[in-house]
């Protein structure tokens, strides 16, 4: 079964990035996670209950925010948005019970949730790299 999505950031509601697993590095996870704070902020004063999703030319972006968190990744156009957002569901559940102490009592150090890849490694597309490692080995 294809993997649905590509991206993926954890953060919480004041933009601070606890976790990201990118594709194409391209951006600063703790700059695009104090830019999708603001947006939520902004989008939650427009209306009721913020930003949910938002599209560019090749990619969907899904927001689901739980607890004092936003939970995001990015997916095709071509991906339904409920079946996305399903699937980060399922990864915000598997987050709360991993790290249930460690989110109360966090104090600021994010390498606590360095290792939450190997728990969602099978919700996610390979990296580029990862591929090129699987090919030579």
């Amino acid at each position: 079964m294809p993997k649905i999505l590509k991206d993926l950031w954890i953060l919480t509601s004041t933009g601070v990035v606890l976790y990201s697993r990118v594709k194409d590095e391209k951006i600063n996870p703790q700059l695009f996670g104090g830019l999708m704070s603001a947006l939520n902020m902004f989008a939650e004063k427009l209306s009721e209950g913020g930003i949910t999703n938002f599209e560019l030319s090749n990619l969907k972006f899904i927001v689901v925010k739980r607890r004092d968190f936003l939970f995001i990744a990015s997916t095709s156009t071509k991906i339904k948005e409920k079946k996305a957002e399903e699937e980060l569901k399922k990864i915000g559940d598997l987050f709360f019970k991993r790290y249930h102490q460690e989110v109360l009592t966090w104090d600021n150090d994010i390498s606590v949730f360095s290792d939450f890849g190997f728990v969602i490694e099978g919700s996610l597309e390979k990296k580029s790299t990862d591929k090129m490692k699987e090919a030579f080995w």
